[in-house]
């Protein structure tokens, strides 16, 4: 294999040189044309393809057991879905767009240029190492821009598996992988990158945020929160219910996206709290330990905080609801909580896991009043028929996205964009939004070679600036005239 395209064992090479690296690459081809993008992309998707059973054995181990079907559906279909819109679209997202000049000037022309920042660093959690750092990786190449994907500590078999999948299909100055040989995870967010896209917790955001700030380096933060999903009344209880079960299910709830907690009308909590038991032991029977469609919690430290965030719910008075049988493993069947109060930590603290908080409103305006007092959430997820209170709902709460009738399904369709609000993040990417994320828009003014610029130059008060100023300005109000100033200048 040739030696180019082998990327260097982070032993070998400091990221400041790599990073120094892919930098002199760029300046050597700032704008690779549509044809090189496509290309890029399309070997993406082939070392994905060829790869796939790797990745999801090493996702299963560095879970403790991950569920091989929900790794091929969500990070690999999910990676692949946003290749191929990549692979779709880049020619038309390249094409400058053409924009209409002021009426002063007209016969002049008007243009938006889209140019590669130049390096991007990813930042990737662990939750799903895969699709959140090739989706941000495709938008990326699709803008014409070199990587570097910083993969998670607690994954080392995917990233190890995944630097060898990279490897073979691209040179180190292109796109590169380090992970957790890193002894100091600041040395990566600290590198003056031109864009830096963040997949994480709002707290570790902050920290992202403040090392970008130093190189002035834009950031696409995406974050989480506390995302609700909404029972309208008249909406099939057994419907919501087995969809939410699903929500919180898959990937054992650690989903940035997951539903974090329902909003049940309050006579319907009892209904509803069996019929997500039912729907959990449909899909996973009585016992999910040792079962091969369920997802482990990702180590012991998440298992733990878990563990304590249902002991301090059961301190305070909850009530809580195992849907299965439980055993010595990670393998954590869901958990419902009812009677739920302010001061429990569930009630504030994002979840990801596998607790499903189930909380009583009576008024529409009450879930809605519940929703707005905390931050905005990354998703928001209604389940009604009810077309007038759907849309009442969606105007008066901030969310990154919605899904009704159903969780999380927005986030798979790649001609859309997706990103948080407020707490929850900030910029998009997939799709188009996230090629104009990852690019720079240059606004492109060109002057006809007739067009009469030199009349708006001084001496000021000819009889071409005057009629444009009244035509533009009108009068100005005479109550607000300035007083009379000397008409020298000093």
């Amino acid at each position: 294999m040739n030696d180019r395209l082998m990327t260097p064992l982070l032993a070998e090479i400091d990221v400041a040189d790599l990073h120094a690296a892919q930098r002199q690459a760029f300046e050597r081809d700032p704008y690779p044309g549509a044809s090189a993008r496509r290309e890029q992309l399309q070997a993406l998707k082939r070392q994905l393809h060829r790869y796939q059973d790797l990745l999801a054995d090493a996702m299963s181990r560095d879970f403790g057991f991950r569920a091989p079907a929900e790794s091929k559906m969500l990070d690999i279909l999910g990676s692949t879905l946003e290749i191929n819109h990549a692979i779709s679209h880049v020619k038309r997202w390249m094409k400058p767009s053409r924009r209409r000049t002021e009426l002063l000037f007209a016969t002049n022309r008007l243009r938006v240029t889209y140019q590669p920042k130049g390096v991007v660093g990813i930042i990737v959690p662990w939750n799903f190492p895969l699709y959140l750092a090739l989706g941000p990786l495709a938008a990326a190449l699709a803008a014409g821009n070199r990587a570097m994907i910083k993969m998670p500590e607690v994954t080392p078999a995917t990233n190890a598996v995944l630097r060898r999948m990279l490897a073979e299909a691209f040179p180190a100055d292109l796109v590169a992988v380090v992970g957790e040989e890193l002894a100091d995870p600041n040395a990566f967010t600290s590198l003056p990158f031109d864009h830096i896209v963040f997949t994480g917790s709002p707290a570790v955001g902050r920290i992202v945020m403040r090392s970008a700030a130093a190189n002035l380096t834009p950031v696409t933060l995406e974050l989480g929160g506390k995302s609700p999903a909404v029972v309208l009344r008249g909406y099939s209880i057994a419907d919501a219910a087995t969809r939410i079960a699903h929500g919180k299910a898959t990937n054992c709830g650690q989903i940035c996206v997951s539903p974090d907690y329902a909003l049940v009308p309050r006579e319907s909590v009892d209904a509803f709290v069996a019929e997500v038991r039912a729907a959990f032991a449909r899909s996973f029977g009585a016992r999910v330990q040792g079962h091969h469609d369920y997802t482990a919690i990702v180590n012991e430290r998440q298992h733990a905080r878990i563990v304590a965030l249902l002991d301090d719910a059961r301190a305070k008075g909850a009530k809580v609801v195992a849907c299965a049988e439980g055993g010595t493993g990670r393998q954590m069947p869901l958990h419902i909580v009812t009677g739920v109060t302010p001061e429990m930590r569930i009630a504030s603290e994002e979840i990801f896991g596998p607790i499903l908080p189930v909380l009583a409103y009576d008024t529409l305006a009450e879930a809605i009043a519940h929703i707005r007092s905390g931050p905005r959430p990354l998703a928001l997820y209604v389940f009604g028929h009810d077309a007038a209170a759907r849309a009442e709902l969606l105007e008066r709460t901030h969310s990154g996205g919605v899904t009704i009738n159903d969780w999380g399904w927005h986030v798979m369709n790649h001609d859309a964009p997706f990103g948080g609000v407020g707490n929850s993040g900030m910029g998009t990417y997939h799709g188009e939004e996230g090629f104009r994320e990852l690019s720079h828009a240059k606004t492109v003014f060109q002057r006809h070679r007739f067009y009469p610029i030199g009349l708006f130059y001084p001496p000021y008060g000819n009889a071409v600036q005057k009629l444009v100023l009244k035509l533009w300005l009108g009068s100005g109000d005479p109550a607000l005239q300035p007083a009379a100033q000397s008409s020298n200048a000093h």
